[in-house]
């Protein structure tokens, strides 16, 4: 079903609302879907909640380590709820509208927490670096202090690179179409609909992708060849599946991660298709913060014990009352 965008736009010339594309017009389709996702979208909100709330409860979690994982499921949390709750909207109603604003109010939050998860990953590897390699200066480098430093930094670039792109798309003029062929207001997708010459945006969007994905990327990559060098020149076999063990988790998220954001911001415009950039959308906003939770829990002692004595903490307090 096609879109009047005239009724949505001002003066006839720019379009003031817009309307993400339908994902099928079979409903049972559509119903499967959020279903999916609303299920991974409570789960991903239970889990990261559940770790942030354990890490700051614990104190034998204060520590650099823990201090960048609570800050990336706090992270998640609003990366997902910056995206889903539309999206779900969008699958089961009729109302698939969204006006300018609060377009490019997604757009911000989407752009800010994907920006600042990208730096957060590089921070907790430089940790994990600094931890195996020098063990001995790992206290004075890795103070409360400079973890402090490293997430303000991370949340400062998330949200230098959201407003200056949004700000920079929203500044051109859109006079349709007006229908999103996304789940919700990524760069791309709303970039199409601009009229006139988009050039300059879509290599903003290419060098933004570039110095933020590709920057924390390499530095991972550096401190891992690090960490395996150092794991190769331990003598005991104990040490370096104790060295290995404290890294998995995280590699195994980077992995997640920036496979799907490479894919989809740092592939050519040509090879792009509506239908993969859907799919991936789908994985990094839902899959991959459904199973952070998941895998740091699952594969860390620590946060599972701190988590088991959480929840049996809490289990008398309701029995009491």
């Amino acid at each position: 079903m096609s879109i009047n965008c005239s009724l949505w736009q001002e003066n006839s010339l720019s379009v003031k609302r817009f309307a993400f594309a339908k994902f099928s017009e079979v409903p049972g389709e559509c119903f499967l879907l959020f279903t999916l996702i609303l299920l991974m979208f409570l789960v991903s909100l239970t889990g990261n909640a559940l770790i942030a709330l354990v890490i700051c409860t614990n104190p034998s979690l204060h520590n650099p380590m823990y201090f960048f994982l609570a800050n990336l499921s706090l992270l998640e949390i609003g990366y997902t709820c910056s995206v889903i709750p539309k999206m779900l909207q969008s699958l089961v109603s009729e109302a698939r509208e969204i006006s300018r604003e609060g377009c490019a109010t997604q757009m911000f939050f989407f752009t800010f927490f994907g920006i600042t998860e990208c730096c957060l990953l590089a921070a907790m590897a430089y940790d994990r670096c600094m931890a195996i390699c020098s063990p001995l200066h790992y206290p004075t480098r890795m103070s409360s202090g400079v973890c402090a430093h490293l997430a303000i930094v991370s949340w400062g670039m998330g949200c230098i690179v959201g407003l200056g792109q949004t700000n920079f798309i929203f500044s051109l003029e859109f006079c349709g179409p007006c229908e999103i062929d996304h789940f919700f207001c990524d760069l791309p997708p709303v970039l199409a609909l601009a009229c006139g010459d988009t050039s300059q945006n879509e290599a903003a969007i290419f060098v933004a992708a570039v110095l933020c994905i590709s920057s924390p990327f390499l530095l991972i990559i550096y401190s891992y060849v690090r960490i395996l060098v150092a794991v190769l020149l331990m003598p005991s076999p104990e040490g370096r599946h104790k060295a290995l063990s404290t890294c998995s988790s995280h590699l195994l998220v980077v992995t997640m991660f920036y496979g799907s954001a490479s894919i989809t911001y740092l592939r050519p415009k040509s090879s792009h298709s509506p239908g993969m950039d859907k799919l991936l959308a789908l994985f990094y906003t839902a899959v991959t913060s459904m199973l952070n939770p998941i895998i740091y829990s699952l594969r860390n002692k620590e946060v599972k014990a701190a988590l088991r004595k959480t929840l049996s903490l809490k289990k008398p307090l309701a029995i009491n009352r």
